[in-house]
């Protein structure tokens, strides 16, 4: 059985690549704290409206005969970084990495990404158990 085919365990799996993927850039940020001029990022926030869309504009039609046309994918890329637009504060050499927001941020991030884990688990076992297969 593949659970990518299930909308939920789908929209569970890019929740935690959101969240990976966040910890990533937040990391980032950190490491440059003491560079001068350098601004820090964040990821969109992750969305289920925007996963539903995403996932709509990935169907290609169905081609059911030779003489159909098959339609062209349309990429989107899977998360957007963003820069910070209203820095909480800016050192003199233009940096504009808070250490204390950053962290909280990644503990924030860390929750989150427990959470889904979390529920994953839950899903799984709830499922495993509608089977019959128990634990």
């Amino acid at each position: 059985m593949d659970l990518n085919k299930i909308s939920l365990f789908n929209a569970m799996k890019q929740r935690m690549g959101w969240s990976a993927r966040r910890q990533e850039v937040l990391a980032d940020n950190i490491a440059n704290a003491d560079t001068p001029k350098y601004k820090a990022r964040d990821l969109k926030v992750f969305s289920f409206k925007d996963t539903v869309q995403r996932q709509q504009s990935r169907l290609n039609l169905d081609v059911t005969n030779p003489s159909h046309l098959g339609g062209r994918r349309v990429q989107v890329s899977e998360f957007k970084d963003r820069e910070d637009r209203t820095p909480f504060e800016v050192s003199p050499g233009g940096n504009s990495v808070v250490l204390e927001e950053q962290m909280a941020k990644i503990n924030e991030t860390g929750v989150s990404y427990k959470l889904t884990t979390q529920l994953y688990r839950k899903h799984l076992a709830m499922l495993r158990t509608a089977l019959g297969t128990g634990r």
